[in-house]
């Protein structure tokens, strides 16, 4: 039976989202954003030049297909070299976010029948009936914070105080989260978990996507987050490609934060980490997946460190880092196999503001000879990965092979 690889380089998107318009950094709405497109832009005129230099180097994605991707969702040309051997497109959202929950399940075959809740951009952002029942899990008469904040900056200007006076750190932002830092040591990070876990239903019912723990080390002008990250998300509306997989009594191998964007739901196993640990991880399950198989992976750094941070540079180096990692996994790739390369969203570096943005994905496939899908939907890849592995739920999309 053959295998399926599918990964997403989160928030990699490459513009052309036709309603852009109606979503927002700030007072400005996200027409004409375009993540990768403007980082090679920036790349070929020398404005991204911190830790690498000169035109963006990513030969293997662009054989699959990269720059005509980019050109076919935007209009943008690049200098990329055209597609070689890969089959690519452009795949178009119609959830109506642009966050991982929406863009992940709707890869996966299940668009978002619903409107997320967002907290607003005040200060303070939650009601105190919902910071009550933070308090009481936590076992703290109070919280710090309550607003829109970046991660990094309030474990800064708050770490201090949280672990004088014991109180978690709950923030927010323009996605449809709750996230609460606090200290693995001082606080402890098994409360922490518990403490998300606990509350997570509540939110849950009121539509905020994802509850978030966010375990933090270190002493004051010098904390720093740990990758034991978690995310309560709300679970999918209905089945998706892992369950359907899943059901079908196939393996479903989890890499990043999949496992916690769908409830473990139809996973078999999963493995979190450091981008750096989970492309190893992605490596041995090329060798050792069995026939069969699915992979789902994610790799959030372009997103996390790069993309909200607004740093062309670091985007780019790590897009040409993976570029080389990806040029030593496709050579294993057994006979049958389909790898699929994607995005959730976009978050691009030379946008204003600190948000997502919002635009289509790219589409790039290894394993189904070379050619053009055109401009697919979302639902399609999951479709299509479910056609290649010979299951028989499509979910809301098409098969594209």
């Amino acid at each position: 039976m053959p295998r399926a690889f599918l990964i997403v380089l989160d928030s990699c998107g490459i513009g052309g989202a036709p309603d852009a318009g109606q979503f927002f950094n700030g007072p400005t709405p996200d027409t004409g954003a375009n993540t990768l497109g403007h980082i090679a832009r920036a790349c070929a005129a020398g404005e991204a030049e911190t830790g690498r230099s000169g035109p963006l180097a990513v030969p293997n994605l662009a054989a699959l297909g990269l720059g005509d991707a980019i050109t076919l969702a935007s209009g943008l040309a690049t200098d990329l070299p055209e597609a070689s051997t890969g089959l690519w497109g452009a795949a178009t959202e119609h959830s109506s976010g642009k966050d991982t929950p929406s863009g992940h399940w709707e890869i996966a075959g299940v668009p978002v029948p619903w409107d997320w809740h967002y907290f607003p951009d005040t200060d303070p952002a939650i009601p105190d009936n919902l910071l009550g029942l933070i308090r009481k899990a936590a076992g703290t008469n109070g919280t710090l914070c309550n607003a829109h904040a970046s991660g990094t900056q309030v474990i800064e200007d708050l770490g201090q105080k949280h672990i004088e006076t014991g109180w978690p750190i709950v923030y927010t932002s323009v996605d449809s989260v709750l996230q609460i830092a606090a200290h693995e040591e001082h606080f402890g990070l098994d409360r922490l978990l518990s403490l998300c876990k606990q509350i997570a239903p509540a939110f849950h019912a009121l539509r905020v996507g994802r509850v978030i723990a966010r375990p933090f080390v270190g002493e004051n002008g010098h904390f720093t987050r740990t990758p034991r990250r978690k995310d309560f998300a709300i679970a999918p509306p209905a089945p998706t490609l892992l369950d359907w997989a899943h059901d079908a009594a196939r393996a479903t191998h989890a890499i990043g934060k999949i496992g916690d964007i769908f409830s473990m739901r139809g996973i078999s196993d999963s493995v979190k980490g450091p981008d750096a640990e989970l492309i190893r991880h992605l490596s041995r399950l090329v060798d050792e997946a069995d026939n069969g198989a699915l992979t789902f992976a994610n790799f959030v750094e372009f997103d996390t460190n790069f993309g909200h941070r607004r740093d062309v540079s670091g985007y780019a180096r790590t897009l040409e880092w993976f570029d080389a990692e990806l040029g030593k996994l496709l050579p294993r790739l057994r006979d049958g196999d389909m790898l699929v390369i994607t995005a959730d969203h976009g978050n691009d570096p030379t946008w204003v503001g600190t948000d997502h943005t919002r635009e289509r994905a790219p589409v790039l496939i290894a394993g189904r000879g070379p050619g053009s899908t055109g401009l697919i939907d979302y639902a399609d890849i999951g479709a299509s990965v479910a056609d290649h592995l010979g299951l028989t739920e499509r979910g809301a999309g098409r098969s594209i092979l």
